[in-house]
């Protein structure tokens, strides 16, 4: 018999966890169908997480961090950046599910590491591009930050009652976020 490649396995567990906790949230999901979905058992999701809780703060991990490494900020160009994330949004929803029910069951928790310093690396990058007139000023680096991230993500948040009554044909998303950063940027 092969030895077991716990790198797989973890990989696999962590998978399957994002897509359970991006379906059910934290207190939905069912360690057992993570392991089942994983071809894997509970045992070594305690073995090699701890506990729910912690394989949710690793999948949340996970997600910023692809996020971070697969759309990193371009201050020279935040409308392309916008428009990068709010693709692979829709690519991925899994993303802004997970950020939604991390929002809803952990508000009250502290908050997590490494989103804190992805979001204070991109406000000092912003700041910079700032103090270089790279970047206008009529908002402060956070407050600008907050709205093109909100603009990126404005798709994920609409309602099915509202994509079904309007006319989307031929309309890019990615392209309306792009453009609206631009109009933000131009004051």
């Amino acid at each position: 018999m092969p030895p077991r490649d716990a790198e797989a396995t973890r990989r696999r567990l962590l998978d399957a966890a994002l897509r359970e906790f991006a379906e059910f949230g934290i207190a939905g999901a069912r360690v057992d169908r993570i392991a089942e979905a994983a071809g894997s058992n509970k045992a070594q999701i305690y073995h090699y997480f701890g506990s729910k809780d912690q394989l949710f703060d690793a999948a949340f991990e996970t997600i910023v961090r692809d996020t971070v490494a697969d759309t990193p900020i371009d201050v020279h160009d935040l409308p392309g950046y916008a428009a990068r994330l709010a693709r692979r949004y829709e690519e991925h929803p899994q993303v802004m599910r997970l950020a939604t029910w991390q929002r809803l069951e952990r508000a009250a928790d502290a908050p997590v590491p490494l989103a804190v310093k992805s979001v204070r690396d991109k406000v000092d990058a912003i700041a910079r591009a700032q103090d270089e007139g790279v970047l206008p000023r009529h908002y402060p680096p956070g407050v600008l930050l907050t709205l093109v991230l909100q603009l990126a993500a404005v798709w994920t948040a609409v309602n099915p009652e509202f994509s079904a009554a309007i006319d989307m044909e031929g309309v890019r998303r990615e392209d309306v976020v792009a453009d609206s950063v631009r109009r933000l940027l131009a004051g």
